[in-house]
C-alpha cells in the first residue's frame, strides 16, 4: 500500500522533493540550487535544462534517504515559481531561451507599451492584474520578439510557453514523447492572459498580446490525475494529481481554505495571500485579484494577494554582492549586535515596488546612515524591510476586507529568524504564528495531489493535520510603533521616481 505523497518544489533558488506521510509529516528530503543568472541590470534568468535536471536528482535523493520506491508514493504533486517563464520546441524538448524569472524588470517598455493611454489597469476587470513586469504575458512577448526565428516557430505550432509547473510537468510525463502540456488555474492567473470568471484564455488578450494560441497550455484543475510519470522515472507510472503555484501552495498547507483566512510566506520574496472564497473581489488598495485553488470539478475559489519582490533575496543580496555574511543564517547573529536599526531604513526595491504601490521608477535605497551606521545596522534594517513591506501589504488586505486580521499564520525559510518574526509581530500589532511543518508549499502541493487519488479522505483530514508550532506576541510601545512606520513610509517615497529615460 502506497503510504507516501511526494511533493516537487521548483522554487527561485532551488528544486526540492519532499515526501509526506499521512500526518503532513516530512519523511525525507532532497533539495539542490540551480544558478542565478543575470547578464545586466534588472535581467534575472534560469537554465531551463539545469531546473530538470535538478528535479530529477532530487526525486532520487528523496526517495533513497527515505529508503522508499515508486510503489509507496499515492501521487506527485507539483509547486511552482509561478510567473517564470520558459519557451520550448515540443519536438526537442530544448528550450529557444533560459526562464525568464518573475524578479526580471526588461519587459517594462512592453508594459507601457500595452498600457498606452488606458493605463495599467487596462485589464485588471478580466485578468485580477495591473499591467506589470511581474507576469509571465509580457515575458513570452520579450521572447517572441527578441529571439531570432522564435516568433515563426510560434506561430508554426512548433513552441510551447509554460510557467515551470508546466515544464516540469511535460518532462516529467514524456517531454517529446507525450509529455502533458498543461497547467492550473492558479499559475494560469498569473499570466494576464486567463479570464477569472471562465478560467479559459481570452483570445483577445492572446491576440493583443501577439502569442500565438497554440502556444499555451491547458487551464485545468489544481487536483486531478493529469497524467503518470514516464516509464524511465523513478516514479514510473505515478500519477501527478497536484498543481498549486508556490504562494497559493502554502496557503493551502496552511489549511487556510475559507473566505477570510489567510497566510503570509517568507521566502525570495513575501506573498500574503487573503482566501475571498467564491467570490471575486477586486482590490481598491494596490492587492491582487487572483485564484486560490479549485479542486477537481467543484468551483474554483478565489483570493486577495499582496506580492512582495525582494524580502529573502535581500539576504542573499548581502551574502553574495555585498559579502557582510557568508551564510543567510548570519545575518540575525550580526543584526542582534545592535540595540536597534540606528536609524537605518533599506527599502530593497531591486525590481520596483510590488504590492500595494506597483512603482517600477523605484529603486533600492538605503537611508539614514551616519558615521554612528555599521554592518550590523545595515543587517538589522535588512531584516525590518521585510516586515515593514509586510506592513503595507497587512494594511491593504484590512481596507479591502473591511476585517482586521487578529494573527497572521507565517511559513517560509525566514520564519526560523526569530529577531525578524518577534519585529514582524510588533510591527503588526498581532500576535504571529508558525506551523510545526513549516514546509507549506511543498504540503500544499502533496494535499492536492493526494486528495485527488483519495489518499485523504477531504478538506477536514487536512484541517485536522494543522498544528501550532510557535507564536510571538508584540511587545513593541504603539507609540514607537507609530514612529518607525512614519520613518518607513519616509524612506519608501524617496526610492520612487529614479528610474527615468537617462537611468538603465
Amino acid at each position: 500500500m502506497a503510504d507516501y505523497v511526494i511533493a516537487l518544489d521548483q522554487g527561485t533558488t532551488s528544486s526540492r522533493a519532499i515526501i509526506f506521510d499521512r500526518e503532513g509529516s516530512v519523511v525525507a528530503t532532497g533539495q539542490k540550487e540551480h544558478a542565478q543568472i543575470m547578464p545586466r541590470a534588472g535581467w534575472v534568468e534560469h537554465d531551463p535544462i539545469e531546473i530538470r535536471d535538478n528535479l530529477r536528482e532530487v526525486i532520487g535523493v528523496a526517495l533513497g534517504r527515505a529508503s522508499l520506491t515508486r510503489h509507496d508514493i499515492a501521487a506527485i504533486g507539483i509547486t511552482n515559481q509561478r510567473e517564470t517563464t520558459v519557451v520550448w520546441d515540443k519536438r526537442t524538448g530544448e528550450p529557444v531561451y533560459n526562464a525568464i524569472v518573475w524578479q526580471d524588470t526588461r519587459t517594462q517598455p512592453i508594459v507601457d507599451r500595452l498600457a498606452g493611454d488606458a493605463g495599467i489597469d487596462r485589464f485588471t476587470d478580466i485578468v485580477g492584474l495591473p499591467l506589470a513586469t511581474y507576469f509571465s504575458g509580457t515575458k513570452i512577448v520579450w521572447i517572441l520578439e527578441n529571439v531570432e526565428g522564435v516568433r515563426a516557430r510560434a506561430e508554426a505550432g512548433d513552441l510551447l510557453f509554460g510557467t515551470t509547473d508546466t515544464w516540469a510537468l511535460w518532462n516529467l510525463t514524456g517531454g517529446p514523447e507525450g509529455g502533458v502540456h498543461a497547467t492550473d488555474v492558479t499559475n494560469a492567473s498569473r499570466t494576464l492572459l486567463m479570464d477569472l470568471k471562465t478560467l479559459e484564455w481570452r483570445d483577445d488578450l492572446l491576440a493583443e498580446f501577439g502569442i500565438p494560441r497554440a502556444m499555451m497550455p491547458e487551464i485545468r484543475s489544481s487536483s486531478e490525475v493529469y497524467g503518470h510519470a514516464r516509464p524511465t522515472s523513478l516514479l514510473r507510472e505515478t500519477p501527478v494529481a497536484g498543481i498549486l503555484g508556490d504562494q497559493q501552495a502554502a496557503t493551502f498547507g496552511q489549511a487556510a481554505f475559507d473566505a477570510g483566512e489567510s497566510k503570509n510566506t517568507y521566502g525570495t520574496g513575501n506573498f500574503l495571500i487573503f482566501q475571498t472564497g467564491t467570490e471575486i473581489v477586486r482590490s481598491e488598495n494596490g492587492l491582487l485579484t487572483t485564484v486560490g485553488y479549485k479542486l477537481g470539478d467543484e468551483p474554483a475559489h478565489y483570493a486577495l494577494e499582496g506580492s512582495i519582490a525582494v524580502t529573502g533575496s535581500l539576504i542573499q543580496w548581502l551574502r553574495d554582492q555585498l559579502g557582510i555574511i557568508s551564510s543567510a543564517a548570519e545575518v540575525e547573529e550580526l543584526a542582534a549586535q545592535v540595540e536597534d536599526n540606528g536609524g537605518v531604513y533599506f527599502v530593497p526595491a531591486f525590481s520596483g515596488l510590488f504590492a500595494p504601490h506597483w512603482r517600477p521608477d523605484a529603486r533600492g535605497a538605503i537611508l539614514g546612515l551616519t558615521r554612528y551606521s555599521n554592518r550590523s545596522h545595515i543587517a538589522r534594517a535588512s531584516l525590518e524591510a521585510t516586515a515593514y513591506q509586510t506592513r503595507e501589504v497587512l494594511d491593504a488586505v484590512n481596507a479591502d476586507s473591511g476585517v482586521s486580521l487578529t494573527e497572521l499564520k507565517v511559513d517560509g525559510g525566514m520564519t526560523a529568524n526569530d529577531t525578524l518574526m518577534q519585529f514582524q509581530a510588533d510591527i503588526l500589532g498581532v500576535p504571529v504564528v508558525r506551523p510545526v511543518v513549516a514546509e507549506t508549499t511543498a504540503l500544499g502541493a502533496a494535499y492536492a495531489a493526494g486528495l485527488a487519488v483519495g489518499f485523504w479522505a477531504g478538506l477536514d483530514d487536512l484541517r485536522a493535520n494543522w498544528q501550532e508550532g510557535k507564536r510571538w506576541e508584540p511587545q513593541l510601545d504603539p507609540a514607537e510603533r507609530d514612529r518607525q512606520l512614519r520613518l518607513w513610509k519616509k524612506a519608501v517615497g524617496k526610492s520612487t521616481g529614479w528610474v527615468d529615460d537617462d537611468v538603465r
